[in-house]
């Protein structure tokens, strides 16, 4: 890295614009029956209440990631957060889109699409461990590689 600070954006457009655009493909393939409706219609009510407490939170860790943090000053300011929503996840406004997806794929309650937060999370975890957190370790270090050892990527601990 030949910066002194992460750049603002990071790779994070383009990691959240693949998984969104393949999300609504494979939502709009659904809607579509282009895919196998795989529904699960008897209890649609419980996957529509879990899909959209998926999204709320997903709102919530963006709104504390972007504005409440000021993510964008403490980039800017070579600052590592630890605290607020940092302090349940390393990165809340990945963990944000990924919960929004999934509320969404929820939604739909096709079975067939249940397997994608799965390939996104995976996806994330091994783009993020090659670029972001590489970028994070070179410039802070032990304290960066102590924080990830106490505070999961996307995840909150419960324990």
């Amino acid at each position: 890295m030949t910066e002194k600070h992460l750049p603002i954006f990071g790779v994070g457009p383009y990691l959240i614009s693949s998984i969104a655009f393949i999300t609504l493909f494979a939502l709009a393939l659904d809607y579509l029956k282009i895919i196998p409706p795989y529904s699960i219609n008897p209890i649609k009510p419980i996957f529509v209440i879990l899909g959209t407490i998926l999204i709320i939170i997903g709102i919530v860790f963006w709104l504390l990631a972007v504005i409440k943090s000021r993510i964008d000053k403490s980039i800017r300011n070579n600052d590592l957060i630890t605290t607020g929503i940092y302090g349940c996840v390393r990165h809340p406004i990945y963990a944000a889109f990924l919960y929004i997806l999934t509320g969404m794929i929820v939604i739909y309650r096709n079975i067939l699409l249940f397997i994608l937060p799965l390939i996104f999370w995976a996806f994330l975890t091994i783009t993020m461990k090659k670029t972001e957190e590489a970028w994070l370790i070179n410039l802070y270090g032990d304290d960066y590689i102590n924080y990830s050892k106490k505070v999961n990527g996307f995840i909150p601990k419960v324990i």
